[in-house]
């Protein structure tokens, strides 16, 4: 798959409204969940505990939902690229949905609409970037978030 490459504020515009991707597709393994869970102090059953979860509600461990946000910038650096840059930097999110939990063992990736760009003083732009994370084989994914950043040339 080839990463779609923005070089400059003028590629980040001409990119406005068009979907780039899909990005690599991305193992969730029971280490890096238990591992947010000790960062995090979430240790949930429904995360950690792969034999209760067994009969759980998802039939197997599932990743923290905050946990495949996290993934955002690993997931939509694979589908598209900023070339030039001096530094970025994580603005907030407009909004953050998971409409569906990711089981241990499954592959995500993402894909990335800009949504909006506002050039900033001096040589950034402010992007608003709609990132959707798949889950291999199912129907809905399991993150849609409206990613700010600011990134500077």
């Amino acid at each position: 798959m080839d990463v779609e490459v923005l070089a400059g504020r003028d590629a980040v515009h001409q990119a406005i409204g068009r979907e780039l991707g899909p990005g690599e597709w991305f193992t969730i393994d029971q280490r890096s969940v238990d591992g947010f869970a000790d960062v995090t102090e979430d240790h949930q059953w429904i995360h950690v505990d792969p034999e209760r979860a067994k009969s759980g509600p998802f039939g197997t461990t599932i990743a923290h939902g905050f946990l495949t946000l996290s993934l955002l910038p690993h997931l939509a650096n694979s589908a598209r690229r900023f070339e030039g840059v001096s530094m970025g930097v994580n603005y907030g999110l407009n909004k953050v949905r998971f409409p569906r939990p990711v089981a241990v063992g499954a592959r995500v990736r993402a894909r990335v609409t800009i949504a909006d760009a506002t050039d900033l003083e001096g040589d950034g732009v402010q992007v608003v970037q709609r990132v959707t994370v798949e889950i291999e084989g199912e129907d809905k994914p399991a993150v849609v978030a409206d990613w700010v950043t600011r990134t500077y040339f």
